[in-house]
């Protein structure tokens, strides 16, 4: 049996104890996705969510710590392309901070100007609503613009400071 305590007023909840308890959430992996004013840019994102059918917004939330949301944001078009299981390597170059995170990677404008990933198993095109502060990180919401499932892969899981792939057989890949 586990014992659960609530923290008192007093007592601080760290962050490492914070990324312990929500490691244990599983998240899927995407690469947010603009064209910059020198190139293309991005980031490896976890943090993206569906919030509303009607209107169709999105939500992902970068760094404040982040290099290229600051360019990004300027362009007011994003991409969010869903990663599959086999582009690990793919996501930890989106995942480090400085170079050519574009060099040897498929890709295309797509049709809001953002970059278009390939292999990925989802891609959603959509444009800059608002920004909310919080905390360490940024809350953008996204008008949902244009939707592609190119690939019935599976997805690109973290969980635990680690990446992996849904075992089980999916409706789409039966």
């Amino acid at each position: 049996m586990s014992v659960t305590t609530r923290p008192g007023p007093a007592t601080a909840i760290g962050p490492s104890t914070l990324r312990s308890v929500l490691g244990r959430f599983c998240t899927g992996v995407a690469v947010i996705t603009a064209q910059g004013e020198g190139g293309p840019l991005g980031f490896a994102c976890q943090s993206v969510t569906s919030l509303s059918l009607a209107p169709p917004f999105v939500s992902f939330c970068p760094a404040k710590t982040s290099t290229s949301w600051p360019s990004m944001r300027r362009s007011g078009a994003v991409g969010i392309n869903v990663l599959a299981a086999d582009q690990r390597e793919l996501c930890g170059r989106f995942a480090v901070s400085g170079g050519d995170k574009f060099d040897g990677a498929r890709w295309w404008a797509g049709g809001n100007g953002a970059p278009a990933l390939g292999g990925v198993i989802a891609r959603i095109e959509a444009s800059i609503e608002a920004e909310h502060d919080a905390g360490d990180h940024t809350i953008v919401i996204a008008r949902v613009t244009g939707l592609d499932a190119p690939r019935g892969a599976g997805p690109l899981l973290f969980y635990r400071g680690g990446y992996g792939g849904f075992a089980a057989e999916t409706k789409e890949s039966r």
